[in-house]
């Protein structure tokens, strides 16, 4: 392990209590758990662990309580190899989510406790980001620290490249996650810019408004980078920023270079489709924006569009097929396999 990783994933890693219900309940509507158990997530640490099964040196900056769940998270990433040298421990409550999980593989997620909430940047933290080749932030981050991660990246010499996670809807993130004046600056800085469904429903209004306002992000940055050549801006070669929106077994919309381009997703009979939208991203992070090789240079333009979507599709799919938000994620081979199985 590198004293600074490649990648740097801030997020939290938590435990979810799963329970396997007869159907996603309605309002004043009931379900039945036929099977109830526990297992790890938090879509920091699913990020990570997704990058770290497919032989990405990756590291997490998180916070965790000084508790059961705080001690099952660290002994777990401990097993990984992802560096868990920057998750902190303190005296609130563990970041934990209570998953329902239907038959059909699709779930309804509750999270509480507030470890991850009152995650603040330390300066080692900060120094990481700002030497690592990318780095990686969810909406779920609190926006005291989703706004220090773009001063730093805004800031730094040789800026890591930006990904950014909208994760969920505006009014589930005001008051714990990114507020949306910090998302609309993301928005605009991220090098890739990743939103499901809901979230881009919540945020954007429509899915046609969301690329509408992707693509007119695209283009302003396009044209300050064309007006005075500053450092982290896109080059027209690379064809970046890029952005996904991502609809689930529906498939996914890239917005690149202010054009729209629709993707299907792989059908898998799906068991649990827990965590998948984590796996795609960081199979974006691996095909798009990681390099060539563990600790390589970041590069934009590290794989075709096309086999990037198809890559991180592959990632998202075979997740699905196993329980459990980590509890299928690939290895390189693994996906390998998986695509040329479909050719």
């Amino acid at each position: 392990m590198s004293v600074t990783p490649s990648i740097v994933a801030v997020g939290a890693a938590a435990i979810d209590e799963w329970y396997a219900v007869s159907n996603l309940p309605e309002a004043d509507g009931g379900a039945f758990a036929s099977e109830v158990t526990s297992s790890f997530g938090g879509v920091g640490a699913n990020v990570a662990v997704a990058l770290d099964r497919l032989g990405r040196d990756v590291g997490l900056v998180s916070r965790v309580g000084d508790d059961e769940y705080g001690r099952r998270a660290r002994e777990h990433l401990a097993e990984t190899g992802v560096d868990a040298s920057r998750v902190t421990v303190g005296d609130d409550p563990s970041t934990r989510s209570l998953v329902l999980s239907a038959p059909d593989g699709e779930r309804a997620i509750v999270t509480t406790g507030e470890s991850f909430r009152e995650l603040r940047l330390a300066a080692a933290d900060r120094e990481a980001i700002a030497a690592a080749d990318v780095a990686f932030l969810t909406g779920y981050t609190p926006d005291a620290v989703s706004r220090r991660v773009l001063s730093v990246v805004e800031s730094a010499r040789d800026p890591p490249a930006l990904v950014f996670d909208l994760s969920g809807p505006v009014e589930e993130l005001v008051g714990r996650g990114t507020e949306p004046e910090t998302v609309h600056r993301l928005l605009h800085r991220a090098d890739l810019f990743v939103a499901g469904d809901v979230a881009a429903a919540a945020y954007f209004g429509s899915e046609a408004a969301a690329v509408e306002r992707i693509a007119a992000a695209q283009r302003a940055r396009g044209d300050a980078a064309d007006g005075n050549g500053c450092g982290g801006a896109p080059d027209a070669d690379t064809g970046w920023p890029r952005a996904v929106l991502t609809h689930g077994a529906d498939g996914m919309t890239v917005v690149a270079d202010g054009d729209a381009r629709r993707f299907d997703a792989f059908d898998v009979d799906v068991v649990d489709a827990t965590g998948a939208g984590d796996a795609f991203v960081a199979g974006l992070i691996d095909r798009w924006v990681a390099g060539e090789g563990e600790g390589g240079t970041a590069t934009a333009e590290n794989g075709d569009l096309a086999d990037g979507v198809r890559f991180a599709a592959a990632v998202a799919a075979i997740n699905c097929t196993e329980r459990f938000a980590q509890g299928g994620l690939p290895t390189r081979e693994a996906v390998e396999r998986f695509l040329s199985a479909r050719e």
